[in-house]
């Protein structure tokens, strides 16, 4: 008797061969979390049949796999357990409380406002600092003496390393201990900052002008996260672009580590709008469930270039043929399926650092008969948020696992990090110079280039879609 997992109108149904009673599939409530961990990976799970104990065949029927899952007392290490290496997947997580992943995922958090990143001080590998990216509009921080460029070597008086930043950043109110930053060297200044957390909806849309230049009107757009619920926010940023009639756009994806597959497929339809209901993305999920919807609908795995928001609306399209990217490290997933998926049918200038490197995407399981949000169990709050596909454009392209490579390669120096938005701010200077052609070379920084601190748990989350 081996165990079975069948597919019918997208439920989920759990059945045995020669089973004729129901204790067959009883699952003893101590383990019904580590049940769901591991038939929703035994299902969605990209690499699924590479990891040897999630392999249809592993177990012979659910009394076996109970006697599995009761030697992790944990669901979080049964869940690392099946996955494939760290080198492989980097990206996959579970949360024991699905409302903090909901809030990530749609861009509402408790937040004081500071994006910032991590670097390591010069010559250690453990003793890092912190780096202000950008303060959120209408956030506790908003209201303080804090701004992009601001240094943080520490916490509530405690220096930040690698074992203690994610404890610290935990605070509600944290106290940031401010330095001063001359080439590599980090100086405490004696100054600090006190930001407290709030719940926070960031409209991903930081900045939207028009930038004129000669006989150039050009649009120039920072988007920082694919969240479906700000959309017509961004519809209407286009909208604004197109009316005062840009000639050219620059889109700022340097902070934005990614989100919604649709919304993206969305953004990309907003730039051009000439390739409606073309190939924008194809979907590459686990051999089962691809083999399963190539026999009853292939369409599920396409993503095409639409002109409809999710809402309905008209989307405000600018018909373009070549579009200047900013990218950072931090550009990711979502941000890399943008630059990947339209580079098919329209000159994508990509300026700035090679990106991340996400070329896969996740959904959200919750603990229930067909692992949606409804009807899930109320025991619980877990749920998971595992990779489950890999994306390609429509010339077959998704080998971009090491970064996306840019045209023009120019990285964010601290001690020249310019004002986003002003046309001295480097990297948006470099796309300045290429869209009017001045022939100007890339400036190159001599100053120190500081390793940055990249951890997954530290990330946002990348490309995720819905459950199919």
């Amino acid at each position: 008797m081996k165990f079975k997992i069948s597919i019918l109108a997208l439920f989920i149904f759990f059945t045995t061969t020669n089973c004729d009673t129901k204790d067959d599939l009883y699952v003893p409530e101590s383990l019904q979390i580590n049940d769901f961990v591991w038939k929703g990976m035994n299902l969605y799970y990209l690499w699924q049949n590479e990891v040897t104990n999630l392999q249809d065949e592993r177990f012979a029927n659910q009394d076996d796999l109970n006697n599995f899952l009761t030697t992790y007392s944990n669901p979080k290490d049964l869940f690392n357990s099946l996955r494939v290496d760290n080198s492989i997947d980097r990206f996959s997580v579970i949360f024991d409380n699905y409302e903090t992943l909901e809030g990530i995922l749609s861009g509402t958090t408790l937040n004081n406002g500071v994006d910032f990143g991590l670097k390591f001080k010069a010559g250690s590998t453990t003793d890092l600092f912190g780096w202000v990216r950008y303060i959120i509009p209408n956030s506790d921080a908003a209201t303080k003496n804090i701004s992009r460029g601001t240094i943080f070597y520490a916490i509530n008086g405690t220096s930040l390393t690698v074992s203690n930043y994610q404890e610290l950043l935990k605070n509600i109110t944290q106290t940031l201990n401010l330095a001063d930053y001359d080439n590599g060297n980090i100086t405490p200044n004696g100054q600090s900052v006190t930001v407290t957390k709030t719940n926070l909806s960031e409209n991903p849309v930081l900045i939207s002008n028009v930038i004129n230049q000669g006989n150039k009107k050009i649009g120039y757009l920072v988007y920082n996260g694919f969240f479906p619920n700000y959309e017509s926010q961004l519809n209407t940023a286009f909208a604004n672009l197109k009316s005062q009639q840009i000639t050219d756009l620059v889109l700022d994806l340097r902070y934005n580590s990614g989100g919604s597959i649709a919304t993206a497929t969305r953004l990309a339809s907003m730039i051009t709008g000439q390739f409606t209901n073309q190939v924008f993305a194809r979907e590459v999920w686990n051999d089962k469930l691809q083999s399963y919807w190539n026999a009853t609908n292939p369409n599920q795995l396409i993503d095409n270039f639409t002109d409809k928001l999710a809402n309905g609306s008209a989307i405000a399209s600018l018909n373009l043929t070549k579009i200047y990217v900013l990218t950072s490290k931090s550009t990711a997933s979502a941000s890399e399926l943008v630059i990947n998926g339209l580079k098919p049918y329209i000159n994508v200038i990509q300026i700035g650092d090679v990106t991340t490197g996400k070329n896969v995407g996740s959904i959200t399981l919750y603990d229930s008969p067909n692992f949606a949000k409804a009807n899930r169990s109320s025991k619980h709050k877990y749920a998971m948020q595992p990779i489950v596909l890999k994306t390609v454009n429509n010339e077959g392209f998704g080998e971009y696992q090491n970064g996306l490579q840019p045209n023009f390669q120019l990285t964010e120096h601290l001690s020249n990090l310019g004002v986003l938005g002003n046309t001295d701010e480097p990297l948006l200077n470099v796309a300045l110079n290429q869209i009017m052609a001045s022939g100007k070379v890339i400036p190159q920084s001599t100053s120190i280039n500081l390793t940055d601190f990249d951890d997954v748990d530290f990330l946002e989350f990348g490309m995720y879609s819905e459950v199919k």
